[in-house]
């Protein structure tokens, strides 16, 4: 197996194949990884930064930012990013968060698993971009 960030490890229609919720499991490490990222690139202290990706990295913020790049997707992405929001975990949503933001949570972690699983970091950066507030 590849160990780099930048290559694909699987080809599109391997992605596609996995569970969505596997997918969503690559996708919300993927996700937090680019707003910790984004992050550093303030002067910020370190609890501040913690504070802030834990406003960034959750359920509410990434149905927000699912919203956001929804009318960018392609019908490839649009049914992988529904796949994953309509999976059912073993485990409900949190008590603190909306089911259907937590869907669309899912849905936007799944997607983004897909994309970094089969190498497409062009476009995790194109819809990330998108997806952050005050950005388009």
């Amino acid at each position: 197996m590849n160990d780099r960030i930048s290559e694909a490890i699987l080809t599109t229609t391997e992605a596609r194949m996995k569970n969505p919720l596997a997918l969503a499991y690559v996708g919300d490490t993927i996700w937090d990884l680019l707003v910790r990222r984004r992050l550093l690139t303030t002067n910020a202290q370190a609890g501040t930064l913690h504070k802030r990706a834990v406003a960034m990295v959750n359920a509410g913020a990434q149905a927000e930012a699912f919203t956001r790049i929804e009318p960018h997707l392609t019908e490839a992405e649009s049914d992988i990013a529904r796949r994953g929001g309509n999976a059912h975990a073993h485990h409900a949503a949190p008590k603190n968060q909306d089911p259907v933001a937590y869907s669309k949570a899912t849905g936007l972690e799944a997607l983004f698993g897909y994309l970094y699983l089969s190498g497409q970091e062009e476009r995790i950066a194109q819809l990330f971009a998108l997806a952050m507030p005050g950005s388009h």
